[in-house]
């Protein structure tokens, strides 16, 4: 690993203009990452790294990188690009316990984090380094969010959060798990007791359904709810996956490494709109695609669909006589949608037709000191996405605890 990340460090061109920081969506300093990696300055090159991006490490293995950084590199024109996420991983990986998180003076005022997933860890560790009095409130035991119970291991191993949470306590950080605001405390006991501003970073956990018959029988499952705990399930030994964004990915390959013998994804186009990077290992690991698949009707065995015919634009042309494609299971993963037990408890928020927290372009809700990012303002989105966003969201909330007393 170590020689390989070497050797893909020195194949960078260090362009004067680099194309790679353009391509991230938070303009990772890519070049400046490469040349104080080969000075072997790796342990600055892991500090500016987290200034950067306080989830580096997730980034640099969950990143759709073949549209990002290394989908922009000079090399790839008419070769292999370089091989970005390896080594900032390597980086990251390598400096986490090594950072020097400084704090500054303690501002003494109390600030709730609502949520641990990728928004919450990014403001939660900013405020704190700002000397704020930060409490994260998680509604399971653990934190992490999407990213501890949404991301397979394979793909992102659960040890890494374990290691962030080290680093929040390090900071001064209290974690209250299994705490859900919204039912027992409010957005309004939190403001009694002192807190001068909220973030709200709940993620979307609510499956969206296909509206169809047949998805209240007892082989159909939602694809949120079955990564969350995939050993918990049942799905004998034929799988359908209704969608094919990254999370029927997902669905489709932890499935196979669960004992499903066959998984089928059922895709509405001609292109799956998973990363193609998550399209190629799923292929690897054995998963069949059946694309332009609509589904009807799921029944007790079997799952009753139509075939769309496309012209040369993707426009739908024809549909098929209803067929039938036996199965043992389903799981349909077409998105999710928010919880709405803070909305439903709390006076003053507003929300967006989709169910979403309405925002201004700094995450001020329309409740004065409570602040959102993330999924359950944007929607499913990229996890560098929701930590770009919550960058601007943490200053936001910085300006408003100094007005406040």
């Amino acid at each position: 690993m170590a020689i390989h990340v070497v050797n893909e460090a020195r194949r960078c061109l260090h362009c004067k203009k680099p194309m790679c920081r353009e391509g991230c969506p938070i303009h990772t300093p890519i070049p400046d990452m490469i040349q104080m990696f080969l000075s072997n300055q790796m342990e600055q090159a892991g500090e500016m790294l987290f200034e950067n991006n306080p989830l580096s490490i997730v980034c640099s293995l969950v990143c759709d990188h073949e549209k990002q950084c290394e989908g922009h590199c000079v090399r790839g024109i008419k070769g292999e690009p370089v091989h970005i996420s390896s080594i900032e991983n390597y980086i990251s990986d390598a400096c986490l316990e090594r950072i020097d998180l400084k704090r500054a003076a303690a501002q003494g005022k109390r600030v709730a984090i609502v949520g641990s997933g990728p928004a919450g860890i990014t403001i939660a560790v900013l405020l704190a380094q700002k000397g704020y009095n930060v409490t994260l409130f998680e509604s399971r035991d653990k934190i992490g969010g999407v990213l501890r119970y949404g991301i397979p291991d394979f793909r992102l191993p659960k040890s890494i959060l374990d290691r962030y949470k080290t680093q929040l306590v390090r900071l001064g950080i209290k974690i209250r798990p299994n705490t859900v605001i919204g039912t027992t405390l409010t957005l309004d006991d939190l403001q009694r007791d002192g807190y001068k501003a909220i973030f709200i970073g709940t993620g979307v956990w609510r499956p969206r359904k296909l509206g169809i018959p047949g998805e209240s029988l007892g082989n159909v499952h939602f694809a949120i709810n079955y990564l969350q705990n995939p050993d918990v399930y049942d799905l004998g030994d034929d799988l359908v996956v209704i969608g094919a964004g990254n999370s029927a990915m997902d669905v489709a390959r932890t499935a196979l490494r669960k004992g499903v013998r066959h998984v089928t994804v059922f895709c509405r186009r001609l292109q799956a709109a998973a990363s193609a990077r998550e399209v190629d290992y799923a292929l690897a690991d054995g998963v069949e695609f059946l694309y332009g698949a609509r589904p009807v009707e799921i029944t007790d065995t079997a799952v009753r669909y139509q075939m769309a015919s496309f012209d040369e634009a993707g426009n739908v042309t024809a549909l098929s006589e209803v067929q039938s494609f036996p199965c043992s299971s389903v799981i349909v993963a077409v998105s999710q949608g928010p919880l709405d037990r803070i909305v439903s408890t709390t006076t003053g928020l507003a929300t967006t037709d989709r169910g979403l927290l309405a925002t201004d372009g700094e995450g001020h809700t329309t409740r004065p000191g409570v602040f959102a990012s993330g999924d359950v303002v944007s929607g499913a989105r990229t996890v560098v996405e929701a930590v770009k966003y919550s960058k601007e969201v943490a200053r936001a909330m910085d300006e408003y605890l100094q007005t406040v007393s």
